[in-house]
């Protein structure tokens, strides 16, 4: 097996639990201590592990990339960090503080490891310099599809603070059936769009 499917797969769990740990972490500092209390202010991935999101989704698309031999785009996300909102201090923005934490963190780390790509001779053909793009293009992803507005991603927090309350029950819908319009996406949707954003932050960032 070729050993960058082993880098994606240790580069989703590293990223999706410092995700939900960036998500944690600023709930926290707004005076929630929820997390804190539910074991999840951790680097231990598993508390954070979701059963379909971080394992069953990611191992599908790995074997049909396998099995397919076309270059794989793994989505992944991790068990959402119970938070309460009426512990913020902030209670007007609380919400969205903490849904764009994750997708931040996400983007800084691939800011980062992309300017060492950028400005080290690392090659990306070379075992580190794979490793590298890897962290680069899947933080990326996980933030940019993070942001999609559909539960249970951090996009649709995004969404719900600024829609005006007359589309309550457009909210309730997306609650009830996210999840599954969300699949339906990944597996059936118009989803080249997002591997199209990516490709262009990495080039971006990395001049690679």
């Amino acid at each position: 097996m070729d050993p960058s499917f082993f880098f994606i797969i240790i580069v989703i769990i590293l990223s999706v639990v410092i995700h939900e740990l960036a998500h944690g972490y600023v709930a926290y500092s707004m005076g929630d201590p929820t997390a804190k209390y539910a074991g999840r202010l951790t680097l231990n991935p598993i508390p954070h592990l979701d059963l379909f999101g971080s394992i069953i989704l990611p191992g599908i698309l790995l074997l049909t990339s396998l099995a397919t031999g076309v270059s794989p785009i793994i989505f992944a996300w991790a068990k959402p960090v119970p938070i309460n909102p009426y512990n913020f201090r902030d209670q007007k923005w609380g919400k969205l503080k903490v849904a764009l934490a994750g997708p931040a963190t996400n983007v800084t780390i691939a800011v980062i490891f992309g300017l060492m790509l950028r400005f080290l001779p690392l090659p990306l053909g070379a075992p580190f310099g794979q490793f590298l793009g890897i962290v680069v293009l899947y933080n990326f992803l996980l933030a940019i599809f993070n942001l999609i507005p559909i539960p249970p991603l951090d996009g649709h927090w995004i969404l719900f603070t600024f829609i005006p309350d007359r589309f309550a029950t457009a909210k309730q819908f997306l609650e009830q059936y996210g999840m599954y319009i969300l699949i339906f996406l990944i597996f059936f949707g118009p989803m080249a769009w997002l591997g199209h954003v990516v490709y262009y932050l990495f080039h971006l960032v990395s001049g690679q």
